[in-house]
């Protein structure tokens, strides 16, 4: 058995399935980390969230069975209940071996029976999305706490459970620099740069907007497409406009360089944009591809004055244009307002209430 070490915390992290269930873990891993925690993480057995986990100096993985919390029929409804009851008997040996001070869930399918299984151990979560997703609605009712990214979030949350924190951010997302930018992208820096950030969900419509409208966007911005493994476009190959499939060590720089970004609304990249006070317009994914959750995140960041939304079904490259040229010219205004936001950034606030978990565990 592992025993409690007085001298070190030791938590558990889970999330998984897509990377907005993941990289808000990795933003809170890093100064637990640097204070010296026992780090562990509990996630699938052979889901994205191993990859992005695995090799972080530091952190323990384990994997366990899944399966996927469908809202649609499929014949895979009739196996995973075992998955799940088989990746519960795994968490709750997991949890009394490793005997953690904590657990720390944020979500997706593979959190859920590890959350049933914490047993008497404190569960922080937290709900990233305007609306709670399903795996969260089943989960809160084991937690102990549940951090939120939006304040309207507290009146789908048990009272005394929510608490309004925002999202944990990626300090890496701060040191960006427009001179690494400049010299990765080769752009002039003469024109404003618009970053556009596709995505892997749903990220083929956007695309095809975005590329419709670039002979009208390429007059006035220099233009950065991050569209999507397997989409890029060599027709689209042109001065002043730079694809790629996807960014990790770079995409600081590339924040620092950008004058106005044009997104979809996943809560993490939303929260994202705002702590760093990026100007943008927002093209949700429509309720027919999700559950809807984009459409809430943007309206909030619209309604707040962060953003400007545009609907994806009535969208042309004129009206595309024509938004982003709207957001840059009163960008100051927009990044005024976000600046003055004082839940741009949830980290702190978030590792504080875990600290306070975990002495109670």
């Amino acid at each position: 058995m592992a025993e409690k070490n007085t001298g070190a915390k030791r938590i558990v992290f889970t999330g998984g399935g897509t990377a907005g269930h993941v990289t808000p873990n990795i933003a809170l891993m890093e100064p637990l980390l640097r204070e010296g925690w026992d780090v562990h993480y509990i996630g699938s057995e052979s889901g994205m969230e191993k990859g992005l986990i695995a090799d972080i100096a530091g952190v323990t993985y384990h994997g366990i069975s899944t399966g996927k919390l469908r809202r649609y029929f499929s014949w895979q409804n009739f196996i995973d209940p075992f998955r799940v009851i088989k990746g519960y008997a795994q968490a709750r040996k997991l949890i009394k071996t490793l005997k953690p001070h904590v657990i720390f869930s944020k979500g997706g399918f593979v959190s859920v029976p590890v959350v049933l299984a914490a047993g008497k151990t404190p569960v922080v979560a937290h709900e990233s999305d305007y609306s709670p997703g399903l795996s969260n609605r089943i989960a809160t009712r084991f937690t102990d706490q549940v951090c939120l990214s939006f304040e309207d979030t507290l009146a789908h949350i048990p009272s005394g459970k929510g608490i309004f924190t925002g999202t944990p951010i990626r300090p890496a997302l701060y040191s960006g620099s427009r001179e690494k930018a400049l010299a990765f992208t080769g752009f002039t820096g003469e024109k404003p740069v618009l970053l556009v950030m596709g995505g892997s969900l749903g990220a083929q419509k956007l695309n095809e907007l975005v590329r419709e409208a670039l002979p009208i966007l390429s007059e006035k911005y220099e233009v950065i497409h991050l569209c999507g493994r397997g989409k890029n476009d060599c027709d689209c190959v042109s001065c002043g406009y730079n694809q790629y499939e996807y960014i990790t060590e770079e995409l600081p720089d590339l924040f620092a360089l950008s004058d106005v970004i044009l997104s979809r609304a996943g809560a993490n990249s939303v929260f994202e944009l705002l702590a760093l006070n990026k100007p943008s317009v927002l093209v949700p994914l429509t309720s027919a591809s999700t559950r809807g959750d984009q459409l809430l995140n943007a309206r909030y960041m619209e309604k707040k004055g962060y953003a400007k939304v545009v609907d994806q079904n009535t969208a042309t490259p004129e009206s595309l244009a024509a938004a982003v040229d709207e957001v840059y010219v009163q960008r100051a205004e927009y990044a005024e307002r976000m600046c003055e936001d004082t839940h741009s950034d949830g980290t702190e606030t978030i590792l504080e209430i875990i600290k306070k978990a975990a002495s109670n565990g």
